[in-house]
C-alpha cells in the first residue's frame, strides 16, 4: 500500500471475526464521489477504502487505509479528521460495544442536551 495514504490502526479485544462482522465489507472502491467542500468534487474517484484485520497476540488489530487520500489533495485535512472520528470512535465503539455513533454532529448535539 502507498505509504502516504491515510491510515489508522488500533487493537481491540474482540476476535477477527467480530471485527470483520462489524465492518461487513472489507474493501470499498469509490467509483463516483461528490465532495461539496473542495474544488474537485470527484477527487475520491478511483480511490479504495481498505480494512485489514490481523491477530496480534491476544488482541485483534484493525488497520484502515484510504488508498489515494494523500496530503497533496485538497480534502486531506478535513477528510482525515472525519475518518479519524468514524474509525477511531464510531467503528471502535461498534466493535467493542455493539453500538456505533456514525453521525458526529448528532453525537455533539446529544452531549449538549444532557
Amino acid at each position: 500500500m502507498n505509504a502516504e495514504s491515510y491510515t489508522i490502526s488500533y487493537t481491540v479485544n474482540q476476535s477477527p471475526q467480530e471485527v470483520f462482522d462489524a465492518i461487513n465489507n472489507v474493501v470499498w472502491h469509490i467509483v463516483d464521489s461528490h465532495i461539496d467542500f473542495v474544488q474537485d468534487k470527484a477527487e475520491w474517484n478511483g480511490t479504495d477504502v481498505v480494512f485489514e484485520i490481523a491477530k496480534k497476540g491476544a488482541k485483534t488489530e484493525l488497520r484502515f487505509t484510504h488508498v489515494g487520500l494523500v496530503p497533496a489533495i485538497e480534502c486531506y485535512g478535513k477528510c482525515a479528521g472525519a475518518w479519524g472520528f468514524y474509525i477511531n470512535e464510531s467503528l471502535r465503539n461498534l466493535i467493542t460495544t455493539g453500538e456505533g455513533d456514525p453521525n458526529e454532529k448528532e453525537r455533539r448535539d446529544r452531549s449538549r442536551d444532557r
